[in-house]
C-alpha cells in the first residue's frame, strides 16, 4: 500500500510534479487559515498580541527615523564666530571680512564690531546703565560665519574653524554646534536602544507562536497518531502547523503597520505645532512600503521559525500506540 503512491507520483511529467507540490502547498496554507477561523477567539488574541509586540520596535524605529531627518535638517544651523584681537584696527579686519568672504567653505559671512557688541550685551544682560562706568570696552569683534552646505555637518564646520583660526587677526574662533552633536549622541543611543529592544521582541513572538503551535498539536494529537498510523511523513503532517504560524506573524504584522499609522497620524500634529517654534515646517514620517514589507517578511519568518521549533519538538514525542 505504501508503495503505490509512489508508482503513481513517478508516472507524473516533471512540470506535473512542480504543479502538484505548489497545489499541496497551496492547500495547506488554505487549510491553516481555515483552522485559524475556527478558532477565532483564540487566534484573534494571540494575533493582537503579536502586533502589539511587533509595534514597538517598529514605533522606535519610526521615531529615531524622523529624529534622523530632524537631525539631517538642522546640520546647516553651524555657525563658527570668531574673535578679533582688540588691537586690530577697523581697516584690518575689514581686510579680514573680505579674506573670508573668498573662501569657498563659506556662504555667508556678518561682522559685529566692538561697539555693536557691547551695546547688545547691555541690552540683553540687564545690567543696564552700569555698563557706562566702564573705563574701556572689554569686548572683542566678533565675525560669524556661515559654512556652505558640503561644510555645514560638524566634521566638515571644525574643519573650517580650523582653517579660519590660522589667520593672523582672529584671537579664538567658537563653532556653536555642541547641540547637535549632543543631539545626533542621543540619535545613536537611541538606535541602539531600538536594536536591543527589537531582538527581545523578537524571541518574545518566537516563543508567543511557539507555545500557540504547541497547543495547536496537543488538541490535534489523536489526529495526528491516525495519520502517522496510515504512513502520513513528517513534512505532510508539519506543513500545516507552519503556515498556521505564518499567517500569524503575516497577520501580526499587519496590525503593527496598522498601530504605527495611527500613532503616526496622533502625534503629527503636536510635533507639526513643536517643529513650528524652531521654524521648521517637516512632517512625521510612517513606515514607507518598503519597509512595511521588510515588516512583513519579517513576521512571516519569525511566524515560520516559532512554529518550526515547536513543531519538531512536539511532532516527534507523538507516537501512535
Amino acid at each position: 500500500m505504501s508503495q503505490q503512491p509512489q508508482l503513481v507520483r513517478s508516472k507524473l511529467p516533471f512540470t506535473g510534479r512542480i504543479v502538484m507540490f505548489f497545489i499541496r502547498h497551496i492547500q495547506h496554507a488554505m487549510g491553516s487559515m481555515g483552522e485559524l477561523w475556527r478558532n477565532p477567539i483564540s487566534s484573534v488574541m494571540t494575533m493582537a498580541v503579536l502586533g502589539v509586540s511587533l509595534s514597538l520596535p517598529a514605533a522606535l524605529q519610526v521615531l529615531v527615523k524622523n529624529a534622523e531627518t530632524i537631525t539631517q535638517s538642522w546640520n546647516n544651523a553651524a555657525e563658527i564666530s570668531l574673535f578679533i584681537d582688540k588691537d586690530r584696527s577697523e581697516r584690518t579686519i575689514q581686510s579680514l571680512l573680505t579674506r573670508v568672504s573668498a573662501y569657498p567653505e563659506v556662504s555667508a559671512v556678518s561682522y559685529i564690531n566692538r561697539d555693536q557688541a557691547l551695546a547688545e550685551f547691555q541690552k540683553l544682560s540687564g545690567f543696564g546703565e552700569a555698563l557706562d562706568y566702564l573705563d574701556d570696552n572689554p569686548l572683542p569683534a566678533v565675525i560669524t560665519v556661515t559654512p556652505s552646505l558640503k561644510y555645514a555637518s560638524p566634521n566638515g564646520a571644525r574643519e573650517l574653524l580650523k582653517k579660519l583660526e590660522l589667520e593672523p587677526e582672529v584671537s579664538f574662533g567658537r563653532l556653536d554646534i555642541e547641540w547637535l552633536e549632543r543631539l545626533q549622541a542621543v540619535v545613536k543611543l537611541l538606535e541602539r536602544t531600538v536594536l536591543a529592544i527589537a531582538l527581545l521582541l523578537v524571541l518574545a513572538v518566537v516563543l508567543v507562536i511557539g507555545n500557540t503551535i504547541r497547543l495547536a498539536i496537543m488538541n490535534r494529537r489523536t489526529e495526528i497518531e491516525v495519520m502517522k498510523l496510515v504512513g502520513a511523513t513528517e513534512s505532510f503532517i508539519q506543513r500545516p502547523f507552519l503556515y498556521t504560524g505564518i499567517w500569524f506573524g503575516v497577520i501580526g504584522g499587519v496590525l503593527a503597520w496598522l498601530i504605527i499609522n495611527v500613532l503616526v497620524w496622533y502625534l503629527d500634529g503636536a510635533l507639526a505645532e513643536l517643529l513650528g517654534l524652531y521654524g521648521s515646517d517637516l512632517e512625521m514620517q510612517s513606515l514607507t512600503l518598503v519597509e512595511l514589507a521588510e515588516l512583513m517578511l519579517l513576521a512571516s519568518f519569525l511566524g515560520w521559525l516559532g512554529s518550526y521549533l515547536s513543531v519538531r519538538q512536539h511532532l516527534r514525542a507523538i507516537e501512535p500506540s
